[in-house]
């Protein structure tokens, strides 16, 4: 086993930044801790770290309790949102910075910092200065870093948070190809559900300070444990039971609510068994695909995606009367009334 959190839980004052949490990561895997701001997610990962100490709990590392281990002993590469690079340190000397404490050879450092420029496909920049690259490059160049010690453990503090989206995208792909060559026990922090999604092997996801569901990206989209897991993995229409949804045979609980994502939601223009009559609101163009707004007769109002095939086939305008019907509901407890 790579690491594991063993009913870890950090106060800060009154806060309750993590409570009670315990996980696994498998060695050589790549996982996301992914969770709003104030979950926990960022202090768990600074306990792993040894940045912070946890109030109770134990941590391990590749088998060795850690709990209390210094930091410079953990053998870990922590790469932070903002770079951290040293200005006035050429990308070579950053690279190498590390590895110079250690009283590596210099000529075993030059290898090391020519071999990891190449891993991240800046090979011809050890000679500029941070100032001199992009974010992203800063960002690969960060990477390099931690790695150049060999860790045991790569932990990334939301690692492309201060980037631009095409950039993040780029660096998403990047990092995944980075992660299936060097195959290091990896976590990452972030908020972001499309790149927890695109880039890990497993996602863990955090609410106030605790562990709500731990999956594979398609586990926890298709079968979400709670109703924040499915609300936080991307959108959703929550409705009351006379919403008219449910199956014929199917009661609803008074503290229940129908959960409904938008590209479950099928649209006609004619009535059909089982669908509910409705009218377009509002449509929206979002590219490769259409968000349709919808009013119900009970009022509620409903999103529906539409491909842009499905969309120009039912030429749907403003006010226009339609049905709609369900591919697929989840029912949970409304935490109102709980």
């Amino acid at each position: 086993m790579g690491i594991k959190v063993e009913n870890v839980s950090k106060r800060f004052g009154s806060f309750q930044a993590v409570d009670g949490v315990s996980l696994e990561v498998k060695t050589g895997s790549l996982v996301a801790l992914l969770g709003p701001s104030g979950s926990g997610k960022s202090t768990l990962l600074r306990m792993i770290a040894g940045l912070e100490l946890p109030d109770m709990g134990k941590i391990w590392l590749i088998g060795e309790d850690a709990t209390y281990q210094p930091v410079q002993e953990r053998h870990i590469g922590f790469v932070f949102q903002h770079y951290a690079l040293f200005k006035h340190l050429t990308i070579r000397q950053n690279i190498g910075f590390a590895l110079e404490i250690r009283k590596i050879a210099k000529n075993k450092i030059q290898q090391r910092v020519e071999e990891l420029l190449h891993l991240v496909q800046l090979g011809g920049l050890g000679d500029r200065y941070p100032s001199q690259l992009s974010g992203g490059q800063r960002q690969r160049i960060a990477l390099a870093r931690a790695l150049a010690v060999q860790p045991r453990v790569l932990l990334l503090d939301e690692p492309f948070g201060a980037l631009d989206a095409k950039v993040r995208k780029e660096l998403r792909n990047w990092l995944r190809q980075l992660h299936e060559e060097v195959q290091i026990t990896t976590v990452f922090v972030t908020h972001d559900q499309e790149e927890a999604m695109e880039v890990a092997d497993e996602i863990v996801v955090m609410n106030q300070g605790c562990v709500e569901q731990v999956g594979k990206p398609s586990e926890i989209y298709d079968n979400p444990a709670t109703p924040f897991v499915m609300s936080f993995l991307g959108p959703v229409n929550v409705l009351p039971s006379n919403a008219g949804f449910l199956p014929s045979n199917k009661l609803l609980a008074e503290k229940e609510q129908i959960f409904l994502r938008p590209h479950d939601v099928l649209v006609q223009l004619q009535p059909v068994k089982g669908a509910v009559a409705a009218r377009v609101d509002r449509i929206i163009y979002l590219g490769w695909e259409i968000r349709v707004e919808l009013v119900l007769e009970s009022e509620e109002r409903v999103n529906a995606y539409l491909s842009r095939e499905r969309f120009l086939q039912l030429q749907l305008q403003p006010n226009q009367g339609v049905y709609v019907q369900s591919k697929k509901i989840k029912i949970f407890p409304d935490p109102v009334l709980k």
